[in-house]
């Protein structure tokens, strides 16, 4: 059986490696991991890009905190299936479109990641500044659904969630689940 991901020579793998190194840079190894995982799902699923779904997927999948900002439940169980039928049906449309919504200036190259993918992993470091840490699973997820044109948001909304009412709760967020 021959695989999906597509090979590259060397010498573009060692350029794409570089550029991914300087878009991590700052992020410590738990974002590290769910961009790899991000990254890896995104190739499986054959987009040409990470985007805010794919970020948004892997950050529930690897981060305790964001699974409990949005707690247990029917509405998060709905959530993670829209998730995983992303490969099989839903979001299939997504794979010949680049995510950008037009509000965020066009990032030119930014190592694999969709503009607002790109952009939401700058404001996520920007925003971990502001409260006087390092960037965590919590700040990333707020960064990814600041833009209401983002596929996450699309993902919330589908599953019932309110993703302004979770952005208002994220700004507030002490890491108390919810009630």
């Amino acid at each position: 059986m021959q695989s999906r991901i597509p090979r590259q020579p060397a010498h573009e793998a060692q350029k794409q490696g570089a550029r991914h190194a300087n878009h991590h840079a700052g992020l410590g190894a738990e974002l590290t991991a769910v961009v790899t995982g991000a990254r890896r799902r995104a190739l499986r699923d054959a987009d040409r890009q990470i985007d805010t779904a794919h970020l948004l997927h892997s950050l529930l999948e690897s981060d305790a905190e964001v699974r409990a900002v949005f707690g247990e439940g029917p509405r998060t169980a709905r959530l993670l299936g829209y998730l995983v039928q992303r490969s099989i049906g839903y979001g299939l449309r997504w794979q010949s479109a680049v995510e950008d919504s037009g509000a965020v200036p066009v990032v030119a190259e930014a190592a694999g990641f969709s503009p607002l993918a790109a952009a939401g992993m700058t404001y996520a470091r920007e925003r971990a500044v502001h409260r006087g840490g390092a960037p965590g699973g919590v700040d990333l997820l707020a960064a990814i659904i600041v833009d209401p044109q983002a596929r996450a948001v699309e993902v919330l909304e589908r599953a019932g969630i309110d993703s302004r009412a979770l952005l208002a709760r994220l700004e507030t967020w002490t890491g108390d689940p919810a009630p």
